[in-house]
């Protein structure tokens, strides 16, 4: 992802951890403004244990942690 789209990742991220305890609702927030800023399809997964393979768009994932919590992010 571009630097502007990473900090962009983190900022939403960031703010549904502050709206929602549930994983689902974390994902579910974070899919939803990716969408609405840079067209569909986003997928995301947040998690504290999990493995993923996946096939996406060039310049278009990432993978960090907040605190305990790993959020993967890719378009495809």
């Amino acid at each position: 992802m571009s630097e502007e789209m990473q900090a962009e990742a983190i900022e939403i991220a960031s703010k549904a951890l502050e709206k929602f305890n549930i994983e689902k609702d974390v994902a579910a927030y974070i899919k939803r403004e990716f969408d609405r800023r840079y067209q569909p399809t986003w997928h995301v997964v947040v998690g504290k244990n999990y493995g993923s393979y996946v096939t996406h768009e060039t310049k278009h994932f990432i993978y960090f942690y907040i605190r305990s919590l790993a959020i993967l992010i890719w378009k495809s």
